[in-house]
Order: structure tokens, then C-alpha cells, then sequence
């Protein structure tokens, strides 16, 4: 506990300790760390960016099963998204200073992850076309600790790190058997959530270790849907957490061939089976089939898996190499059961009621080789750190249509299938270059330099370079800053995504921007986002136990890519079908819409992290860990680009997801407490307003692309405990809550909640809609 706390605030990171768990007095701040830095001295504490050290330990105590939504309690700059719909209702991601998740790089050991199959279709959030990282496909016992560069790293580590990295460094312990289970539940009375994991390490002889991690996952439905004002009953059980099983499994492994050479390697293989509600049909729909009514049921079969292997170790006269190749896929198989299909039951007089209705696959092949050595020059304070090597990236996408029953005219009620034109085979390769130099220039003065050149087969080539120091002016105050450019290249599902959903009355659908029919609505080709990124801050320790640190940003976003080119009524119907696609003569035509992907808007992003931290030793009551946390975050469109047609590309709507769903601020702030066997903690967080321009439902304006209302969801406060007690040497039991009293966001007016159910603003990365979660947790050891 206190070694992380000293490591978060040192290094101007926010996470917090939501934990009391008993924790080893090593201090982590001057744990050596690998993100943001190729020198191989570098600390924690004397970190010339802004790295955040979370423990294992840290994530375990929230009592949270998902890295998800552990790291959203210990870090005021994560927020997650608010999907509830949609394909993506069943994957797990984070955002990252405001910008959205596919703009935060995830690594694993150091080595680039690969991302999701499974597209953000969700049109009402502003995460809507992201394929990120899934951090739930991977076993979270694995996990030693995390480190967060909150800054653009592009320049080290390529494509997507715009808002910062997030490095997962897994575990090497050889302690033996390591047991962990929570069980919990909503103060509603649903979502039991189980999570159950088992850590083995051992000793390979006296030259490597070899660790094995396995976990597995149940989480019930949750329903916060309010009344449908289609039948006056609270049925309809769209709004909530999706249904899911996962087991996973992971290894660790290191083995020193000679006293020069290791060999290492590292995978993971994930599972998950997923089931969410799509909206209630009324037994209008189709009486011979259904005569009560039905709720679809869409569904997910997933399998993800990931190696590395490579081999590191030291050439003569102190040169150290490192040769690795990493692979990795995820497939998403998706059906739609307890639905039929009207058009085809018209005309043929059958219809099935389980469909399959599409698959992805995405695939990532990376090797990188790279040298690196120290050399002694005169007249400088320190030896400078030379760096150089070379990565090349295969990526894939891959989508199959579903059966023919799944989109024969409009397809099923619930979501259409991906027909024959959808049939996709992408992909590129990526090669690239980077050089590094790091060393201090005085004493207390650092100085790192890190430059990269890309090639993309489809995207062209791009130059990014960083630079960064810092001067600790005494022993209590330091300075820190850095200047950076980054990119991110349009990912292949971004340039090849094509789905269509539909509602009991209207229907959404997304083209592949450079088909015909999206060139119809006004799409260009697709370039990599650019951008800029300014930090400055500082550090202070003005007593003894005290921390401060205070980091300022400014990121800037050029060609930012997002869903546009919004087209609504007979136009959209008409591209539809031109697509392939037929719409239900039944639907309201303003409640279709289509659109594709674009470089819709310049973004700057400004804010501050500042966090501190105070330890107080009671003597024999104790002792306690202070702490507080705080990010202010605003974004700002600086311009909004226009369709080939001479038509705007995003709506009010649009670019209010880009500005104010993410909350101004966010802040936590509480204590732990360690009393020989007993430990408590208890932190507050409150989340800033967000502003969200809400389609109307109903009413003059209903489906409206021009006309909106402007939700305003208040700030709101969660309290998080937990208290533990270490009953054995090798059993720590715990019980807790998250949101202990129970709040819920602001209520969104009648007339933007789609058949009245909605009751909150989904897409506001706000406070979560399910309420208070409550848990029990056990931590045995052998």
C-alpha cells in the first residue's frame, strides 16, 4: 500500500488505492519500470513522463472481476464506456483522458496487443466505430502490475498510443498456489457476479521460472429498463449488463539458455459465451409465431488467443538485444436467437427463430528486433542510453456474412444479418524504424529523445518523434515536460465495417466507406488521424511522507476519425438497399439512418492531473494512507469537416460525444487504514457533469439529425469500502461495496428514451446505471 501510493504520486500519476489490504513496505517508487522509457535504470519515482504503478493488489481489492471497471476505481483520467447496446454491450474497454479507447495502446510484457474483432456499433456513444484492446480476454490473476504512461508515445511505440499506453506486466513469482474468489451483487437483487482464479508458479532448476494462470467468470443479466409505454409493463429488458461466461487461461516464462541468452515467452486463450436483449416485440409482430410477444436475444461465442516468444539477452562490450515475434486473433461468431423474420415468413410462410448472423475475425502478426547499449561519455552526468531497431506488423480483418435466413429482405427483428456483400478479406502491412537516445545532461537533469518512421500499405508513411525532460531543482522539487506528435492509422474495420441493427420501428446501418453507396452520401477515403502532444509539470515533497505532483496537457487531433455522414429517411433506405439491404415497409422512414466512417474533426483536449498523498503512523492504532486525486478535462472541436455532397459530416449530436460525454472532471479522494490483522479503506469519487444531445423519440422532432435536447447529467458521488481481515497466514477475507449508497445517473426526459424504457444517458462515461454492488472476497495461498 504504501509503496504504491508513493509510486502514483511521485510520478504524477491519479491512480488510487481503493485497498487495505496488508501490503509489503518495499517501496514501489523505486521499482525499475519499462513504459515510456528505453533506459533500463529508469524508476518509477524519477520518471521523466507521467507513470502510474498499479499492483495486482490494488486491482484485487476493488472487487471488481474485470480490469475494466477495477481500473476506472483507482484512476481519475480512465473512464469507461457506457454501451448497452449493440454487439460491443459484451466487450470490455477503457478511455483515456478523454479521447476514446482506440486512441490508448495496450501492451502486454511490452509487446503490442491485439485488438477486438468486435465493432462498436452502439450509434448513441461516442465510443460508437471502435475496435480496441478487449482487457476482459485474458486472465486478470495474471497480472503483477500495470504501468500507465499518461502521455503520447507514438514515437516508442507506434500507431494508437495518442492518449497514453497501458502496459500489462505479468507475473514471474514461483510462490506456489495462489487461490482468489469474490461473489457479489447489485442492490437491485441481480447481476450475481462470481469470479474465481488460480495462480500456480514454480522454478524451472535455478535458470527461469514458469507461472500459469487460470480464471473463470460468470455474471447474470441486470435490468434497469423502466416501463414500456407500448404495453404498460416493465418487460422490456434492454437496458443492462448482458448475460456472460468466461474462462481464460495464461502463462509467464522465462529460461536462461546460457549465463547471455533467455529465452521468454508468454500467451493467453480467453472463451466467452454472452448473451444481451435487444428490445421487446409486441405479439403484433408476428402472432403465429409469437402471440405474447418476444424479447431477441442477441448472442456471443468468442475465442481470443495471443503468444510471444522471444529470446533477449547481452552481446559483447555491453550491447543487450532483444528478438521477439507476438500473434494473436480474436474471433466474435454472433447469432440472434427467439426472433423471426417477417418478410421471409410472408412470403414463404416460415421462419427460423435462431439465426446466425455474422462473424468477425481480427488478426495481428508482429516482430520486433531491436539493440540497445550505454556508453560513457565525458563531461555529462550520466552514461547516455542508445536505442535502435526495427518491427514489422501484419494486420488482418476478416467478416463472414450470416446464414441466408438472416438477411433475406429485412432480416430478423432484433439485427439483420451481414449479407454476401459484406464478404471481407483486409489487410496490410507495417513496417517500421525507431531510434532512441536518453542520458543527463547535469546532475538532475534528464533528457530522452525517441524518433519513429512507419510505412502502411494502406495508409502511407509517417514521421513521429518525442522529446521530454526533467529538472529535479533539490531533493523536494522537480520540473518534467515534454513535447511529442503521434498518428493513428484507420484500422481495417474502420475501412471495411458494414452491419445494419434495427429497432421495433426504425433501423441503423453502417457502409464500408469506400463502397458505392457510401461515395453516394458524400465519403472520402480515409486518412490517419495526427496529432500534438504538450505536458508540463511538477513534483513537489514539502514534508516528510507528503507527495504533490501537478501534470498539465494539451493533445491536439487532426483528422479525427469517427462515424459520420449521417443520412436519415428515404435517402438512407434508398442507400440501403442499393447496399444489398431491404428496410420493413413498416418502419418510420425518419427512423432510418445510415452512415460511414470519416475524418469528421480537428480536437485539442486540455487538462491536469494533480494527486498527493500523506501517511500517518498512529503507532499502535495503526497506520493510515491519505489520498487524493483530481482530473479536469475539457475538449473542444476546432473544426468540423464537410461531405463530398457539401454536407456536414457530424451533427450536434456528433460532436457533442466528442466534447462533453467524458465528465469535466472526476476526483478521488479517502484513506486506508492497517491495524495488525485488520485493514479498511474508504474512498469517494465524484464524476463531473456531462452534456449529451439527445434524439427525440417522440414529438414535432422525433428522429431529428438537426434538432436535439440537451441532457445535462448532474455531477454525482460514489462511495467505494471495503474492510479485510487477515484470518490465517494464508487466508485474507474481505467484504465491500462499490457505490454503497446506491446512486444512479439523471433521468433523461421521456421524449429521448426510445418505448420509454431508457431511464439514463447511456453514451455519458459518467457514474454506471446499475446502482450499488456489493461483494465478499477470499485470498488463500500454499
Amino acid at each position: 500500500m504504501r509503496g504504491f501510493l508513493l509510486a502514483s504520486v511521485a510520478t504524477g500519476a491519479c491512480a488510487l488505492s481503493a485497498s487495505a489490504f496488508a501490503a509489503p513496505d518495499a517501496p514501489a517508487e523505486e521499482q525499475l519500470i519499462v513504459t515510456g522509457t528505453r533506459d533500463p535504470h529508469q524508476t518509477a519515482r524519477k520518471s521523466i513522463s507521467p507513470v502510474t504503478v498499479v499492483s495486482a493488489q490494488q486491482l484485487k481489492s476493488t472487487g471488481q472481476p474485470d480490469l475494466r471497471d477495477a481500473l476506472v476505481q483507482l484512476d481519475p483520467s480512465i473512464t469507461r464506456p457506457g454501451v448497452t447496446s449493440g454487439n460491443a454491450n459484451m466487450t470490455s474497454t477503457i478511455s483515456l483522458r478523454g479521447l476514446t479507447s482506440d486512441q490508448t495502446l495496450i501492451l502486454i510484457n511490452g509487446k503490442r496487443r491485439h485488438s477486438t474483432s468486435i465493432m462498436t456499433d452502439d450509434t448513441g456513444s461516442p465510443e460508437n466505430g471502435t475496435t480496441p484492446v478487449d482487457l476482459g480476454m485474458f486472465p486478470t490473476s495474471s497480472i503483477d502490475h500495470i504501468e500507465i504512461l499518461q502521455d503520447g508515445a507514438a514515437a516508442l511505440y507506434g500507431s494508437d498510443a495518442i492518449a497514453g499506453v497501458v502496459n500489462i506486466i505479468l507475473k514471474k513469482d514461483t510462490k506456489g498456489l495462489q487461490l482468489h474468489s469474490v461473489d457479489g451483487g447489485y442492490y437491485a437483487g441481480d447481476g450475481f457476479t462470481t469470479d474465481n482464479t488460480v495462480s500456480w508458479g514454480t522454478k524451472l532448476t535455478d535458470r527461469g521460472y514458469f507461472h500459469l494462470d487460470a480464471e473463470y467468470k460468470h455474471q447474470d443479466h441486470t435490468n434497469r429498463g423502466d416501463i414500456d409505454t407500448r404495453v404498460g409493463k416493465k418487460l422490456n429488458q434492454y437496458f443492462g449488463n448482458p448475460q456472460e461466461n468466461r474462462v481464460s487461461l495464461g502463462y509467464n516464462m522465462g529460461y536462461h539458455i546460457t549465463d547471455r541468452v533467455e529465452l521468454y515467452s508468454f500467451a493467453s486463450y480467453a472463451h466467452r459465451t454472452a448473451w444481451s436483449f435487444q428490445n421487446y416485440r409486441t405479439g403484433t409482430v408476428l402472432p403465429q409465431v409469437y402471440p405474447n410477444g418476444f424479447s431477441p436475444v442477441s448472442s456471443l461465442d468468442e475465442d481470443d488467443f495471443n503468444v510471444a516468444v522471444g529470446f533477449r539477452g547481452e552481446l559483447f562490450h555491453g550491447w543487450n538485444w532483444d528478438f521477439s515475434t507476438s500473434y494473436g486473433e480474436d474471433h466474435s461468431h454472433f447469432d440472434l436467437n427467439n426472433s423471426v423474420n417477417t418478410m421471409l415468413y410472408s412470403d414463404t410462410g416460415y421462419t427460423p427463430t435462431h439465426f446466425h448472423v455474422m462473424t468477425f475475425s481480427n488478426r495481428q502478426w508482429t516482430t520486433d528486433f531491436g539493440v540497445r547499449k550505454a556508453f560513457d561519455v565525458p563531461l555529462l552526468a550520466g552514461p547516455v542510453n542508445f536505442s535502435i531497431g526495427a518491427q514489422y506488423r501484419n494486420d488482418a480483418y476478416n467478416v463472414n456474412p450470416g446464414d441466408a435466413a438472416s438477411y433475406y429482405g429485412s432480416g430478423p427483428q432484433g439485427q439483420s444479418g451481414l449479407n454476401q456483400l459484406s464478404y471481407t478479406r483486409a489487410s496490410r502491412d507495417v513496417t517500421a524504424g525507431y531510434v532512441g537516445l536518453s542520458t543527463q545532461l547535469l546532475k538532475n537533469w534528464q533528457v530522452d529523445f525517441a524518433g519513429r518512421f512507419e510505412h502502411y500499405t494502406d495508409s502511407g508513411d509517417t514521421e513521429t518523434g518525442k522529446v521530454s525532460m526533467r529538472y529535479d531543482v533539490n531533493k523536494y522539487f522537480a520540473l518534467r515536460g515534454g513535447i511529442s506528435n503521434g498518428f493513428r492509422a484507420p484500422t481495417l474495420a474502420e475501412q471495411h465495417y458494414t452491419s445494419l441493427s434495427t429497432t421495433p420501428t426504425g433501423a441503423d446501418g453502417v457502409v464500408a466507406v469506400n463502397s458505392a453507396t457510401a461515395r453516394a452520401l458524400g465519403s472520402k477515403p480515409l486518412r490517419p488521424e495526427r496529432s500534438m502532444n504538450y505536458s508540463a509539470g511538477f513534483m513537489i515533497n514539502p514534508i516528510r511522507n507528503m507527495n504533490i505532483t501537478v501534470d498539465a496537457y494539451q493533445i491536439t487531433i487532426r483528422n479525427r476519425i469517427v462515424e459520420g455522414g449521417v443520412y436519415n429517411g428515404q435517402s438512407a433506405i434508398n442507400a440501403l438497399k442499393d447496399g444489398g439491404y431491404q428496410v420493413d415497409s413498416t418502419v418510420t422512414p425518419d427512423s432510418v439512418s445510415v452512415q460511414y466512417f470519416s475524418n469528421g474533426a480537428d480536437t485539442r483536449t486540455r487538462g491536469v492531473n494533480i494527486s498527493a498523498g500523506y501517511r500517518t503512523d498512529f503507532g499502535k492504532y495503526g497506520r493510515v494512507n491519505w489520498d487524493v486525486a483530481l482530473n479536469l478535462n475539457e475538449t473542444k472541436v476546432l473544426k468540423d469537416y464537410l461531405d463530398s455532397n457539401g454536407n456536414p459530416l457530424l451533427s450536434a449530436q456528433d460532436l457533442g460525444y466528442l466534447t462533453t460525454a467524458f465528465p469535466r472532471n472526476k476526483l478521488i479522494f479517502g484513506a486506508s487504514w492497517h491495524l495488525g490483522k485488520w485493514d479498511f479503506a474508504i474512498h469517494e469519487m465524484r464524476w463531473g457533469h456531462t452534456i449529451d444531445q439527445l434524439q427525440y423519440v417522440t414529438g414535432p422532432n422525433a428522429w431529428s439529425n438537426q434538432v436535439f435536447y440537451q441532457m445535462y447529467s448532474k455531477p454525482k458521488f460514489q462511495t467505494n469500502v471495503i474492510l479485510g481481515y487477515q484470518a490465517t497466514k494464508q487466508l485474507h477475507v474481505a467484504i465491500g461495496a462499490n457505490n454503497l449508497f446506491n446512486e444512479y445517473p439523471s433521468r433523461i426526459p421521456l421524449n429521448t428514451s426510445y418505448v420509454g424504457v431508457i431511464p439514463y444517458d447511456s453514451s455519458a462515461q459518467q457514474l454506471g446505471f446499475n446502482g450499488g454492488y456489493y461483494y465478499a472476497s477470499l485470498d488463500y495461498s500454499l
